[in-house]
């Protein structure tokens, strides 16, 4: 039997097969910067406030947009319209009709796949908490 990504759309997933989608990489929390102008991303080596840098994993995931309006939820309506999903996301690429990648933990069996593959932020980020000035800025 084929699996559930493979046999259902974004939409009709459960919201514990959605869930499972996310392989823990971090990269979507990394702060983005856009230009105006030309509509160009890019990416810092900062991540935001409430990502575990090692787990990659958000620490308040269930309220986080209540604590940070701005962070964005990832539905099957709006992962199309997200050009600044890395490639190997999971939901950016069942979206675009691609499979999981190889290291990912659906396909391994094991959360630490993503990390070993080196397709995470973990020792590549620091924390908006960690930077000069942090607790002046709130």
């Amino acid at each position: 039997m084929d699996p559930f990504w493979k046999t259902k759309s974004l939409s009709e997933m459960s919201e514990e097969e959605w869930e499972s989608l996310c392989d823990g990489c971090g990269l979507c929390c990394r702060l983005k910067l856009e230009d105006g102008h030309t509509g160009e991303v890019v990416y810092t080596s900062i991540a935001c406030r409430l990502l575990d840098i090692e787990t990659c994993r958000c620490r308040e995931y269930e309220d986080r947009q209540r604590l940070l309006p701005q962070c964005l939820r990832l539905t099957p309506e709006n992962v199309k319209e997200l050009s600044w999903l890395p490639g190997s996301c999971a939901y950016r690429l069942l979206a675009e009709g691609h499979d999981l990648p190889s290291w990912h933990p659906l396909l391994t069996g094991d959360p630490e796949s993503p990390h070993r593959s080196g397709f995470t932020v973990r020792d590549r980020v620091i924390s908006e908490e960690d930077l000069p000035g942090w607790d002046d800025a709130e």
